[in-house]
């Protein structure tokens, strides 16, 4: 087998890597797995079963295709999910940062795509009062100097840097806030939806506290509904996603009367160039 060595991966990356393989293709086998990918196939396997066991696949003979069902309250994991359409989400969160303002008051919601805005307004050096209910994303707030980072208190989900509960949520009825940056795990016509109850119910804290609301979300976030309700569309007042994104979602969402703001994706940057 004439493999192509990559550098190694962390098992979060390699695992995201083989499942976008596998969703692009619709199946894979093992052995395709570990030519694109340029690890062993029992690495593959391993790899395989891990994904499985927490329901993001199902195995067929030699190989693996996507869970076509998933569970309402399925959640991935936040490392696999931080991996995932990593270009979409710095190119959304990027986008979004450039339309805060100096000295703006700002809500971050726990969300991989919201942390690449929270990077991007580091990066542009934009001076900010920023709130936030996720560990990660107030360290990264945190290396700013001219940033007045709040961190809200709450209980720390299992498995990942989201704080839920009290005292962050009875914090957040006692703010204004010029701008909440907010994710979903699924938007459909219903609205916004997540898998957890405690997710779900910080979420609409924030969305109750801010003056406008800014949904971040790649085109993966147009699915099924999640577990429950966040709010309506119509809650919301601008959408950022990518060009993977059915026209016929976008213009939904736009007739509503939401703003959207479509960036390129990784596919359509390459085929430019």
């Amino acid at each position: 087998m004439n493999q192509t060595r990559r550098p190694e991966l962390i098992p979060a990356q390699r695992r995201a890597t083989m499942l976008e393989l596998i969703r692009k293709r619709g199946a894979a086998s093992i052995q395709e797995l570990a030519e694109a990918i340029g690890i062993s196939m029992s690495t593959v396997r391993r790899d395989l079963e891990h994904l499985e066991e927490r329901g993001y696949l199902e195995r067929s003979h030699g190989g693996a295709v996507i869970q076509k069902q998933l569970q309402s309250t399925f959640e991935p994991e936040a490392a696999i999910t931080a991996e995932f359409d990593r270009f979409e989400k710095e190119a959304i969160g990027s986008a979004a940062a450039a339309t805060l303002k100096s000295g703006a008051s700002v809500l971050f919601d726990s969300s991989s795509t919201v942390l690449a805005a929270a990077r991007a307004c580091v990066e542009r050096g934009v001076p900010l009062t920023a709130v936030t209910n996720d560990l990660g994303i107030g360290q990264v707030l945190a290396g700013a100097n001219n940033m007045r980072v709040v961190v809200l208190g709450g209980t720390v989900r299992a498995g990942s840097l989201t704080m839920v509960g009290e005292p962050g949520e009875g914090l957040l009825r006692e703010l204004s806030a010029d701008v909440a940056l907010i994710g979903t795990h699924a938007i459909t016509a219903l609205g916004l939806s997540e898998t957890s109850l405690e997710a779900a119910a910080m979420k609409r804290a924030m969305i109750a506290a801010a003056r406008r609301v800014v949904l971040l979300a790649d085109a993966s976030k147009f699915r099924a509904a999640a577990f429950c309700r966040i709010c309506e569309l119509s809650d919301i007042h601008e959408l950022f996603t990518d060009d993977r994104a059915d026209p016929s979602e976008i213009e939904r969402v736009r007739n509503i009367g939401v703003s959207v703001t479509v960036v390129p994706s990784r596919a359509s940057t390459t085929a430019a160039a």
